[in-house]
């Protein structure tokens, strides 16, 4: 198990007050020497922002300054990545600026808010993140731009992974998200029964959990940056030693995608429920194809489909990461996956999220060649989906609440 990250959450003002970034860098340093100390590697350090038409006083039109200043800076404060927060539906201009802020930066993420439960779902927020993403796929030649902008649906702040992650108010804080599908690998790779594995699972995201937060308490002993939790998210590496697709196939199921993945997907979300440590975020079993070794091998078979991942997002953490689309898709064929993603979100009130990369010039069933460590090339995913029309095709809002029970 690592860390993943370590995320910063807190409002630089704009223009940028340095102070801050360098108190949120010089916070980080410490934070990261006192993880290590305790045995824990951790990857990167990064910085989260209030939602940019917030820290831009509305002004959306400086964001793609916003983001090439930032990005500029972050190196000097030791940071990794930021996120500038999600667009959002008061601003509706602040959706159509994200590709030209991204274009015009390096490790700068964004958000798009599309749904949450005070005004549903909102569908001109919702065809705005898929014309993004249709955007940024033709930024890059493999579409890699898409990396870094997700779709929220019903997604609060306080989450450490990126790009859901942004904060709110003025007052720093700080949480941890894991790198932690190993530790579901090994739980149930030689587990004789079911409960065996769970068992050892929810021990070991139980010991990892509190000593994390022990060490988290102690560098702020209780004063700011305030301490908001752990995402102990099932996050993977690309390899077969990290990844959540192989914990799943290690509890039964042959290939993950055929019948049972989703039973798996609930049991290994359910045990980090268990668990007894501060939770934050998503905390829960995570899906990124492009990220995971064995997730990405059956999406390449075959065996593991769009609309798969769709029915995990109905236990899982996040919703659907990192995956590969053909690159002729339209917006409004993008716009029809989003609006079912949301409506889960808001079905089942829980956060959601759409990191979808529609590669240019691929068709479904072409290889992807992307050149990045923390990916394991596939192949392109096909989509079920043709535009919406009837009733669907409302400029306005579609309001779904919870489920009686839920929330």
């Amino acid at each position: 198990m690592k860390i993943r990250s370590i995320t910063y959450f807190c409002n630089p003002g704009w223009p940028l007050n340095e102070t801050v970034l360098r108190a949120a860098g010089d916070f980080l340093a410490q934070a990261k020497s006192a993880y290590e100390a305790a045995g824990y590697e951790v990857q990167t350090l990064r910085l989260a922002t209030i939602p940019f038409p917030h820290l831009l006083n509305g002004k959306v039109n400086e964001t793609p300054r916003l983001a090439e200043s930032l990005s500029k800076l972050l190196p000097q404060f030791g940071l990794a990545y930021a996120s500038l927060g999600p667009a959002l539906t008061d601003f509706p201009e602040s959706y159509a600026v994200i590709p030209e802020a991204i274009a015009a930066s390096q490790n700068i993420f964004f958000g798009g808010v599309m749904a949450d439960k005070t005004r549903g779902i909102d569908m001109t927020a919702l065809r705005a993140c898929a014309d993004i993403i249709v955007k940024c796929g033709s930024l890059d030649p493999n579409g890699f731009a898409n990396l870094n902008f997700a779709a929220l649906a019903n997604v609060g702040p306080g989450a450490p992974f990126f790009p859901a992650a942004y904060h709110a108010g003025d007052q720093p804080a700080f949480a941890i998200a894991t790198e932690s599908a190993d530790l579901a690998v090994t739980a149930f790779e030689n587990a004789k029964t079911l409960e065996e594995g769970r068992t050892a699972l929810i021990s070991e995201i139980t010991k990892h959990g509190q000593a994390l937060a022990r060490i988290s308490q102690t560098i702020t002993n209780y004063q700011l940056p305030k301490f908001i939790g752990i995402d102990f998210s099932l996050a993977p590496f690309p390899d077969d030693a990290h990844s959540l697709g192989q914990a799943v196939e290690n509890m039964g199921i042959p290939r993950i995608g055929l019948h049972g993945s989703l039973a798996a997907a609930a049991i290994l979300t359910e045990a980090v429920d268990r668990a007894d440590f501060p939770h934050t975020g998503f905390s829960g079993f995570m899906q990124p194809v492009l990220e995971d070794s064995v997730l990405a091998k059956r999406a390449a078979e075959g065996t593991l489909t769009v609309k798969d991942l769709l029915l995990y997002s109905t236990v899982c953490g996040t919703g659907l990461d990192t995956v590969p689309l053909p690159g002729g898709t339209s917006a409004d064929q993008i716009a029809a996956l989003l609006l079912d993603l949301s409506a889960l979100a808001l079905r089942l009130d829980k956060p959601l999220t759409a990191r979808l990369m529609p590669v240019p010039g691929k068709q479904a069933g072409d290889a992807t060649n992307f050149d990045f460590g923390f990916f394991a090339n596939s192949k392109v995913m096909a989509l079920e989906a043709e535009p919406l029309s009837g009733s669907l095709q409302t400029e306005g809002g579609i309001q779904i609440q919870a489920r009686a029970g839920i929330g």
